[in-house]
């Protein structure tokens, strides 16, 4: 009878082991380095975007700073009593602002000096009309200063999106100084009235130069909000834009007109007709200003919504990918379990009676030799072998 040999314990391999854990790291890895780096470049995204809110929000507060301060140099310069109520105000809220988000903006040393500046500035015009000019002139050079600074510290100037771009150039940049300019130029035409006769010469050139100043970035201000409207997805962006645009734009234009030199010695200008085409355009910028901030912050609230959205779904796939891969490992872990108990059970068949009862037979009778029994057997057959 063949005796059944005893069955060989299988053993799971080493790379037999060692596989499944690759292949779950293989698959978990890409799938973090995936979501750190998307959750990276949005939180980026979302950081500028928040930066350039405060940045609206402070320019926001300057807007009217600009308005008073100009209307405060036109009193001056033409003699008459400064309002100091509507400056004061704008310089109050300007302030409030500026300790909420001047930390953030680091605009805090430039504001104060500013304030100290409007704050220093007489209550009345000075007995020099040209002095008055002079004060003013360097008071606005740190108004549009402290303007690129807001957009530089809040990245406005870095905006990556061609709408958003375009309008934060145009309200931090080409409105404050058309705004300024405007102002000059109708300040210097009043001026140029009682100036001698020996410096007519020098009086022009400045016109000249001050008239550039002021419709240059009044003309960049229109292609920079039409541009914004023929890039932006936005259908709301151009309606909100474009008739006030409009405005502002035969405003400056009539400004322009009223502001070029006429006659063989290039003057003629009439400086009341140049103030009221400052405060026509001027009133024109005020109605614009708030509309192009309106747009600005909405284009990058969505922004923001946006960023958020695209992070929370990164984070929902991150964790469906990783729900997976656990369920994979999970499987992967039971069956290695299965495993083992299986052959657990195989050792332990092996090492148990074998199969039908068999037993291994008894050691073997040995032959007796002849002349010798059992009993008294060979003494009762000796006669009959005798005979034989």
């Amino acid at each position: 009878m063949t005796v059944p040999a005893p069955r060989a314990r299988r053993r799971p391999s080493v790379p037999g082991r060692v596989l499944p854990l690759l292949l779950v790291a293989a698959l978990l890895a890409p799938v973090a380095l995936l979501f750190a780096q998307t959750h990276r470049l949005t939180g980026d995204d979302r950081d500028l975007a928040v930066r350039e809110r405060l940045g609206v929000q402070y320019l926001r507060a300057l807007g009217p700073v600009t308005d008073a301060l100009v209307d405060a140099q036109s009193a001056a310069v033409n003699g008459r009593p400064v309002s100091r109520e509507a400056l004061t105000a704008a310089v109050e809220k300007a302030t409030s602002v500026d300790s909420a988000v001047g930390d953030e903006l680091r605009s805090h040393e430039r504001w104060a000096g500013l304030r100290a500046k409007l704050e220093a500035l007489p209550d009345r015009g000075l007995t020099d009309p040209q002095a008055a000019f002079v004060a003013y002139g360097e008071v606005t050079d740190l108004l549009l200063a402290l303007h690129r600074k807001v957009r530089e510290s809040s990245g406005l100037i870095r905006d990556p999106q061609s709408d958003s771009f375009f309008l934060q150039d145009g309200i931090g940049a080409d409105l404050p100084e058309a705004m300024v300019a405007a102002g000059r130029l109708a300040d210097l035409t009043a001026l140029a009235a009682q100036r001698p006769a020996g410096e007519r010469l020098k009086t022009s050139s400045e016109l000249a130069a001050l008239r550039v100043a002021a419709l240059a970035p009044a003309t960049d201000l229109v292609a920079d909000l039409r541009a914004a409207v023929d890039n932006s997805e936005s259908t709301d962006l151009g309606s909100n834009v474009l008739t006030p645009l409009d405005t502002y734009q035969r405003s400056v234009e009539a400004l322009a007109a009223l502001s070029a030199p006429t006659g063989k010695s290039g003057t003629g200008i009439g400086p009341s007709q140049v103030a009221a085409a400052r405060l026509n355009a001027q009133s024109a910028a005020t109605q614009l200003q708030p509309i192009i901030l309106d747009q600005l912050d909405g284009l990058l609230t969505e922004r923001i919504d946006r960023l958020d959205r695209d992070r929370w779904l990164a984070v929902g796939a991150a964790a469906l990918a990783g729900l997976l891969v656990c369920v994979l490992a999970g499987l992967l872990v039971a069956a290695f379990l299965r495993a083992r108990r299986r052959a657990a059970e195989e050792q332990r068949d092996d090492s148990g009676p074998l199969p039908d009862g068999w037993q291994p037979p008894a050691e073997p009778r040995q032959l007796q030799p002849a002349g010798t029994g059992r009993g008294g057997e060979p003494e009762r057959w000796g006669p009959f072998d005798a005979a034989r």
